[in-house]
């Protein structure tokens, strides 16, 4: 099975601690490569910007279609164009914040979202709204990190998002905590597996690995004929309404830029 995980930004900075946190949790046989964007803007925090990223999302996703690989994960807690590529491509997609939000209740009942900075905030209760998985979410905060900082020193937002969750649940009763951004939890992860072992002692959710698990089982399902995602209305392709339409579309995802990656 191949899996790719697309970072979606325009830079190669992530990966590595992508690959890093992931690699010991995947089953026998699963090949995770790590792909980042070549092109468009490496911040996604901001909507302008983020429009651009979908456009070069969605080349990714066709490129990976293409080049064989049996799901796609949107390594972004905003789930950037996850609609959008659904429509686009027949390989299961996964969406870390739809896949983690709607996998809580196995950890508890109540649960509470620990985000990078207070732009995405908002976006994540949009969001969540609209997915339908916010009725038992008790709050969604901010660490105060932005992404471009949080590499830079991770164990240093390891034990930021350790105190915050701590925080957030004696306040609020959250019994369970995701972690979002993805690189903040990946910051997480990496510390608690190189030896920081009191942050296993909570009940968090690493959004990176539900999807990539996800990821796993929807790629089973599509092998066995299982994966049957609707195409009568809000997954239509645009190919079954205007085929010659769909064509000139499509004209627009070709010749996207190289896209790098890790393997694992």
């Amino acid at each position: 099975m191949r899996i790719c995980f697309l970072n979606p930004f325009g830079t190669d900075k992530y990966d590595g601690i992508i690959k890093e946190v992931l690699s010991s949790s995947l089953r026998p046989g699963t090949a995770l490569e790590v792909w980042h964007l070549d092109a468009g803007p490496r911040n996604l925090d901001y909507f302008a910007p983020k429009q651009l990223v979908q456009v070069e999302i969605l080349r990714a996703a066709k490129a990976a279609e293409e080049a064989g690989f049996d799901a796609l994960v949107i390594g972004c807690l905003y789930d950037p164009a996850l609609t959008e590529v659904r429509e686009l491509v027949n390989i299961p997609v996964i969406g870390p914040l739809e896949s983690s939000t709607s996998l809580t209740r196995p950890f508890g009942h109540r649960y509470a979202i620990i985000t990078d900075h207070h732009k995405a905030v908002p976006e994540l209760k949009d969001r969540m709204r609209i997915y339908g998985t916010d009725a038992n979410c008790v709050s969604v905060e901010a660490v105060g990190w932005f992404v471009d900082d949080m590499i830079k020193d991770p164990m240093k937002v390891a034990d930021d998002t350790f105190r915050h969750v701590q925080d957030i649940m004696a306040r609020t009763g959250a019994e369970t905590v995701i972690i979002g951004c993805t690189i903040v939890s990946a910051c997480y992860e990496l510390a608690f597996q190189r030896g920081d072992k009191k942050l296993g002692e909570l009940s968090v959710i690493n959004p990176n690995l539900i999807a990539v698990k996800s990821a796993e089982m929807f790629a089973d399902m599509h092998r066995a004929g299982q994966y049957r995602i609707s195409r009568t209305a809000f997954y239509q392709n645009l190919q079954d309404h205007d085929p010659i339409e769909a064509a000139d579309v499509a004209s627009y995802f070709q010749n996207q830029p190289a896209t790098a990656a890790e393997r694992i």
